[in-house]
């Protein structure tokens, strides 16, 4: 058997949907566009997206002295627990991607164990490293590269298969391997993604403005939300998958395997993977939509224990009460006006800031007398600033 088809063999066994190779050659042009977007501000608010990471992961063989090719993977996380069909008007979204357990240990793990399988088979031992999204690897210019997918206008990768619609992985190894060819796929003239983002974050064909982006705003972003901002996000809370939703080519993707969620232990046992002390978890299912009353009125510790193992820890308790916040804000139901005087009488800054907003968008007369009352004591002047806003918002009864 060839060493390629070893390498997918391995690969799909291990519940990766999509394998192929690309070489480890610098990538001199993704490099420039990535530094150009850095000059420009486009990823303001990401203090960890310098110039030096740039160049790190722009060239695989800083990241492995000697690397020869790149096993660039797919995961897709289609699967029917991340159907989310209903909304009632005290529900908030979640983007697909986090309605699973946390995506970077699955991969990880099953990385891993296909350069353990991989050393077996040649009897001789493989060098490598490996990366999901949190290391410097430039994961999109690498799958482009390898022809797992091609650049959509939203930025993302889209596969033929599975659309926009997976997680994406990178083996960089000292094997040498047989690049796979890059394919020859556009968006053509489509720019359904572009009109259809709220916050106009997509600047412009295959550029974006991180500041602007929902999912920044509700992960990333540790502070206030700029309230110009706030009507757009709709009911996010944690993420956004509105400019995947309106792609044509998610319209057919196939759905991945949801048994691959739920073999952590299957792949420890054949391993002799260390556990890292965590709960075995299973699916998530429930995640779609989160309860936004429930939300805001979460201790922390019941905050972690809800949400451990999942990628909503990365928003924090206190910044997925923000954003409950602005969706219960967005939603206008008058019914939360009870939670968002509780938020706005003891909550931080942060979530007395977003509650009062929110209060002023449903602006019922119950919501404006909360505002006022809340006037007379706030002492914040953050706060102080957004009650006063609110209430400019909401029309006087007299």
């Amino acid at each position: 058997m060839e060493i390629e088809q070893l390498v997918k063999d391995h690969a799909k066994g291990l519940g990766f949907d999509l394998v192929r190779i690309a070489s480890a050659e610098e990538f001199v042009q993704d490099r420039d566009a990535a530094l150009e977007r850095l000059q420009a501000g486009h990823m303001d608010g990401l203090p960890w997206f310098t110039e030096s990471r740039v160049r790190r992961g722009a060239d695989p063989r800083t990241l492995l002295p000697g690397a020869r090719s790149i096993i660039c993977l797919g995961l897709s996380y289609l699967t029917p627990e991340t159907t989310a069909t209903s909304l009632s008007t005290s529900s908030g979204k979640v983007a697909r991607y986090a309605r699973l357990r946390d995506y970077h240990r699955v991969m990880k793990r099953r990385m891993r164990a296909l350069v353990l399988e991989l050393s077996n088979s040649l009897e001789a031992q493989v060098s490598a490293r490996w990366y999901v999204d949190d290391g410097p690897m430039l994961d999109r210019a690498a799958a482009n590269r390898a022809g797992l997918g091609w650049f959509g206008k939203n930025t993302n990768i889209l596969t033929p298969n599975h659309g926009s619609w997976v997680f994406l992985g990178q083996v960089i190894t000292d094997l040498e391997l047989e690049p796979d060819l890059p394919l020859r796929k556009t968006c053509g003239s489509c720019v359904r993604c572009i009109d259809a983002c709220p916050t106009g974050a997509i600047v412009a064909p295959y550029l974006i403005d991180n500041s602007r982006c929902i999912s920044y705003l509700t992960i990333e972003n540790r502070g206030q939300i700029p309230r110009e901002l706030r009507p757009q996000m709709l009911d996010w809370v944690f993420g956004c998958d509105i400019c995947q939703e309106v792609c044509p080519v998610n319209r057919k993707a196939s759905t991945g395997d949801p048994s691959v969620w739920e073999r952590t232990e299957t792949l420890r046992q054949r391993h002799d993977t260390p556990d890292s002390g965590t709960p075995s978890p299973t699916r998530n299912g429930g995640l779609g939509l989160l309860d936004l009353v429930g939300l805001l009125r979460m201790s922390e510790e019941g905050f972690r224990e809800r949400f451990k193992g999942t990628p909503i820890m990365r928003a924090k308790w206190d910044g997925m009460r923000r954003n409950a916040c602005v969706a219960l804000g967005n939603l206008a139901d008058p019914e939360a006006v009870p939670v968002l005087r509780e938020a706005l009488e003891t909550g931080s800054v942060l979530v007395r800031s977003h509650a009062a907003w929110a209060l002023g968008r449903i602006g019922t007369p119950d919501a404006r007398q909360t505002l006022e009352n809340a006037a007379s004591t706030e002492t914040d002047e953050v706060v102080a600033w957004e009650i006063e806003s609110a209430l400019e918002d909401v029309p006087c009864p007299c």
